[in-house]
């Protein structure tokens, strides 16, 4: 053991319990999360690539998907390929800094995330209510510091949650509850009075979730009322398509997310199992459903896959 500003640690760092407790169901986990990675890694550098390539994804829309495809692909990767070697290893450490940096990172992009739903709903609004001028409010500039905001607020609120949480003295406790660092399974490891992380913590939810859900609400109440209002089914049609699956992204993140909290401290081997396949929901399975649902209906993508690989078939002639 070694001491460190008045907290004990496992020499190694922390242990990360994962689902330890579950032999079989890690083992079934290991393969299915291995194909799921590799489904979230293909579907998001795909739209980012689209969207590079591709004139006609050269819109708002498309800007903030790309992000979020970014963001996705940072998001997975900050806990899966650490829970994947953990599984095959059978060795569960985690070094005290990378505890720290995953913490930092997962934190800051799933705040950032909640953030940068609420705006694309904001997008979305703009383009449903105020059609003829949305390419002039919307322009590039405003996208990018719009992103930015997103970005800054993010991690901004998992700075200060890191830093509190690991101010926190833990007294040799080192087994943490889940498969990566995260801000309740940190808390639950203290041996002192952590109200004002509480505190902290369920403020920082009011701002990173809260708000942006009542911004998201907002948005969609005025987008319903826009769309009723079209005369043309073709039109309503193309507008519910487009809402649609932003609306289920923002459902399915945001909900498992929030229900997260209700296994914050659990006490049964039933409500553990729970919260850790909760948060493999959020960080794993949103993140690889997104591409699907956001594509998979889009006829925006298809033509640039069809015009993009139409391009490839040209050069391919012309240099044969």
């Amino acid at each position: 053991m070694r001491r460190f500003n008045n907290t004990f640690y496992y020499n190694n760092g922390f242990i990360l319990v994962g689902f330890s407790e579950w032999p079989r169901l890690e083992m079934a986990l290991f393969v299915v999360i291995s194909i799921f990675y590799i489904m979230t890694l293909v579907g998001n550098s795909a739209i980012i690539i689209l969207s590079c390539l591709g004139p006609i994804l050269h819109t708002p829309m498309y800007f903030f998907l790309a992000n979020l495809s970014f963001l996705d692909l940072c998001y997975t990767t900050s806990t899966v390929p650490q829970m994947l070697i953990n599984i095959r290893s059978h060795q569960r450490d985690i070094s005290f800094i990378g505890c720290i940096a995953q913490l930092f990172i997962f934190l800051g992009l799933g705040s950032t995330e909640c953030v940068l739903l609420s705006v694309m709903a904001f997008d979305r609004y703009i383009a449903i209510c105020q059609p003829l001028h949305y390419m002039v409010i919307m322009h590039s500039r405003l996208c990018q510091q719009l992103a930015t905001v997103a970005w800054v607020t993010g991690f901004s609120n998992s700075l200060v949650q890191t830093v509190l949480t690991f101010l926190l003295s833990r007294c040799g406790q080192y087994q943490v509850e889940n498969f990566f660092c995260e801000v309740p399974a940190m808390l639950q490891l203290s041996c002192v009075d952590t109200w004002i992380n509480e505190v902290e913590m369920y403020a920082a939810v009011v701002v990173i979730k809260v708000i942006p859900v009542g911004l998201i609400l907002f948005s969609y109440i005025n987008i319903v009322k826009a769309v009723v209002s079209i005369q043309s089914f073709e039109g309503r049609k193309k507008a519910f398509n487009t809402c649609g699956s932003h609306l289920l992204v923002v459902i399915m993140f945001y909900g498992s997310a929030i229900s997260g909290y209700a296994y914050m401290a659990p006490k049964s081997n039933t409500a553990k199992l729970k919260g850790k396949l909760l948060a493999l929901f959020y960080g794993l399975i949103t993140p690889m459903l997104n591409p699907l649902i956001y594509t998979l209906r889009n006829k925006d993508v298809k033509g640039a896959v069809k015009k993009l690989l139409g391009r490839e078939q040209e050069q391919g002639q012309n240099v044969a």
